[in-house]
């Protein structure tokens, strides 16, 4: 379970205070997947992040128990200067996995030959992502967040296999997907809420998240 209790949170912009969650309160359950419908510029991130514990709120209690990933695409923990190769390993152990398997599972998944061995920081931007999100799936958690959906690289294939195994973990695992686009999280979610102007307001059933949704844009 992930739970939100009296949850605000704010930035100041330099000339105003803008607001991201204002006394927000909601419950995932493990097994419920959820989207959250959110216009640019309303703080998609900035809650998806808080959810994993990179941002912390300015008021309320954030509590888990049950083990949240990082955000789909986050590279934090990874040290540019060493290889993929390294960083699959040293995170393994953070997490108490297998070295040799997170390093093999991220080998196949990423498919970028000789550059897995190669320091991540000469990684062009496709490459990064593909490690990235290698290290998300190879890595074993109870909800998934993903914030505006898949990568979709140039490759096929590997956004092939990449999603391939995403459905798979998700048999699992609960997700939880944030975007402006009501067909992203059509993928993921039968259940949905919708974040504007600092308010979350839950839907039983996305249909009727995505009309509120489309009447208010």
């Amino acid at each position: 379970m992930l739970e939100f209790d009296n949850v605000s949170k704010s930035f100041w912009t330099g000339t105003q205070r803008k607001v991201i969650l204002e006394r927000a309160s909601f419950r995932v359950e493990l097994g419920n997947s959820i989207g959250i419908l959110a216009p640019n510029g309303t703080g998609k991130t900035t809650l998806i992040n808080m959810m994993c514990g990179l941002e912390k709120p300015d008021e309320g209690t954030i509590r888990s128990t049950c083990s949240v990933s990082f955000p789909l695409g986050f590279m934090g923990g990874v040290v540019a200067r060493h290889s993929a190769n390294e960083n699959a390993r040293y995170i393994a152990r953070i997490y108490g996995l297998d070295p040799d398997y997170v390093e093999a599972f991220c080998r196949w998944l990423t498919d970028i030959g000789e550059y897995f061995d190669m320091p991540v920081g000469t990684y062009s931007a496709g490459m990064r992502q593909r490690f990235s999100f290698a290290l998300l799936l190879a890595l074993k958690f109870d909800i998934y967040l993903i914030d505006e959906g898949m990568p979709q690289t140039t490759d096929v294939e590997f956004n092939r296999k990449a999603g391939s195994v995403l459905y798979e973990r998700l048999r699992d695992s609960t997700v939880i997907v944030v975007s402006h686009q009501p067909s992203t999280i059509e993928k993921f979610c039968r259940t949905a809420a919708i974040l504007r102007d600092g308010k979350l307001y839950m839907f039983e059933t996305l249909e009727e998240a995505k009309q509120y949704y489309d009447f208010t844009a």
